[in-house]
């Protein structure tokens, strides 16, 4: 019996992979949390499935529960918002299933950046303008950044950020960047991407605070600050290499194997 952790994508219920439908609708228990996975991809699930909202639940309760249905024969959904690669607390999940011995597989799934990116209508590597995307959150009482990753530190670079997890520390925000972006450079947070309740709001980086304040968003967020946001007013712009008609004469005059 396997356990499989299963990306449920950013919000919207047909976000999820195929994989991930198919596995979900296959698996006789499910581990879900509840108060970010929609109610709608549960019903993937067969008949008989044991669900658990596992929301308002402490570590060792979720592997227990796991490790039951493992006992029992079940093959196991642990479904996650988002993609597993990132904030997801899989790690100290795959810690306990190793020492006891459970075997598990990662189903990834659409990570909220790239829906939020979508909700944008913008591509967050554009020639000439930016081609590196840095994600990152901020400190906070749960949980707090490791050595050399505070984030003025990492707005050095200058590259285009991807912040989660962090609309509610706007201010920290502010006063970390605008050394190194500007008061006039260009954001846009997109709160609960592809779901019902989507907000988005784009402002300069020295408004950020009352605009994300006025507009009541305080978590669910995905904070992009760059120049891509307004790539168009870049002289520097240019198109990509991969369409262009040098590439393609290279192409036509580079024999086939």
């Amino acid at each position: 019996m396997t356990v499989y952790f299963i990306g449920a994508g950013p919000g919207a219920p047909d976000l999820i992979t195929l994989r991930g439908a198919r596995l979900l609708g296959e698996c006789r228990t499910c581990l879900y949390a509840g108060s970010l996975v929609p109610d709608e991809l549960l019903e993937s699930c067969p008949g008989d499935a044991v669900l658990v909202d596992t929301a308002r639940m402490p570590l060792s309760d979720i592997v227990d529960h796991i490790v039951a249905a493992h006992d029992r024969g079940h093959d196991v959904a642990r479904l996650h918002s988002g993609d597993l690669s990132i904030y997801s607390a899989l790690a100290e999940q795959q810690r306990e299933l190793r020492a006891r011995g459970v075997p598990y597989e990662i189903v990834p799934g659409v990570p909220a950046f790239a829906a939020a990116a979508a909700e944008l209508d913008t591509e967050l590597t554009v020639p000439g303008v930016g081609q590196s995307l840095l994600i990152t959150r901020v400190s906070t009482l749960s949980t707090d950044m490791p050595a050399g990753e505070d984030l003025a530190r990492l707005a050095a670079t200058g590259v285009t950020l991807a912040l989660h997890l962090a609309a509610h520390r706007a201010e920290q925000i502010v006063d970390a960047l605008t050394p190194h972006y500007g008061p006039e450079c260009p954001t846009a947070t997109v709160a609960f991407a592809s779901r019902p309740n989507q907000q988005v709001v784009r402002c300069p980086l020295n408004r950020l605070s009352e605009t994300l304040r006025a507009a009541d968003i305080r978590k669910t967020a995905v904070i992009f600050v760059g120049r891509v946001l307004d790539a168009a007013a870049h002289p520097e712009v240019t198109d990509s290499y991969l369409y262009s008609h040098a590439r393609m004469a290279k192409l036509r005059e580079t024999p086939h194997r």
